[in-house]
């Protein structure tokens, strides 16, 4: 049997300095470049089209040529597999077209690399303010339904303090590895923080709901005992759920391409950490403010 609660101070310090690193490199960000993230034409506007090339290229020279040719302030990013993101602030409905007119200058520029266009996306200066006003409504709205769930659920303020602090931890270690790889944040990434918010509530939800029915049958026992044997009981099922969403998600992130690489990046990163929140982070938060037996 694992002593989960034996290490429960030292993973409460290290999500401590995981916050703080986060806050402090926030700052760092926000003034050496005037924003904390880099964010996609869904929050911005403009487009955004990604180019393969058949042979090895430099963003820097694919940035001069796509400037030279009359798209000011575009902005370049180079990923693997010789790919690379143009984002230019130029809006138009023919999306396609733009993308292509960028194509064949690109072509015509390098001659012997033959480019493709991979993916090609376009959105409204307005769409996008308001899209990522609405986007953090969602999670805002996401987690005060969770908390309502879990208080009726579990009649405990202990309970559903513990489960939305776990959830909130989750999206801010989301958030804070994605500072620290500088990836950009994205509709995709949104999508993924409200998906895992659901995965992890999940798996929460089961460890509260042993402890529970351990604190009616064994009345009188340490809450230290009970809730280390509800995480020992219930940690077989939660290693099978966490493999069996986790495996697919890496595969993705392996071989899905860079459209798909932030979505299931930001995936993978909360299934392990809504696993972990889950025992060191909800199961201890409760603890510390249920009344004792």
């Amino acid at each position: 049997m694992v002593n989960f609660l034996k290490y429960r101070t030292a993973t409460a310090l290290s999500s401590l300095a995981l916050m703080i690193a986060f806050g402090g490199f926030a700052f760092y960000k926000y003034q050496t470049r005037g924003s904390v993230y880099s964010y996609s034409v869904d929050f911005t506007g403009g487009t955004q089209v990604l180019f393969g090339f058949d042979q090895p290229v430099d963003s820097g020279l694919i940035r001069q040529i796509i400037v030279d040719n009359g798209w000011q302030n575009a902005s370049t990013r180079e990923f693997a597999d010789n790919e690379v993101l143009v984002r230019v602030k130029e809006f138009e409905s023919d999306t396609v077209g733009l993308g292509e007119r960028m194509r064949n200058v690109l072509q015509k520029e390098l001659p012997n690399n033959n480019v493709k266009t991979l993916q090609t996306e376009s959105v409204g200066a307005g769409v996008g303010a308001d899209l990522r006003a609405k986007s953090l409504y969602a999670i805002v709205v996401a987690l005060l339904f969770m908390l309502g769930y879990i208080a009726l659920r579990f009649w405990s303020f202990a309970f559903a303090t513990g489960a939305i602090l776990a959830l909130v931890h989750d999206a801010i270690v989301m958030l804070a590895i994605f500072l620290f790889l500088d990836r950009e944040i994205s509709i995709n990434f949104i999508a993924a923080i409200l998906t895992v918010l659901g995965y992890s509530i999940n798996d929460t939800i089961v460890i509260f709901s042993q402890i529970r029915e351990f604190m009616k049958r064994r009345k009188g026992e340490s809450l230290d005992v009970l809730v280390n044997d509800s995480l020992n009981y219930t940690l077989r099922r939660t290693i099978l759920t966490g493999l069996s969403t986790g495996l697919p998600v890496m595969v993705m992130l392996i071989f899905g391409g860079e459209a798909l690489r932030d979505f299931s990046l930001a995936l993978l990163i909360g299934i392990i950490f809504g696993t972990y929140s889950s025992v060191y982070i909800a199961s201890p938060i409760m603890m510390l403010l249920q009344p004792k037996q």
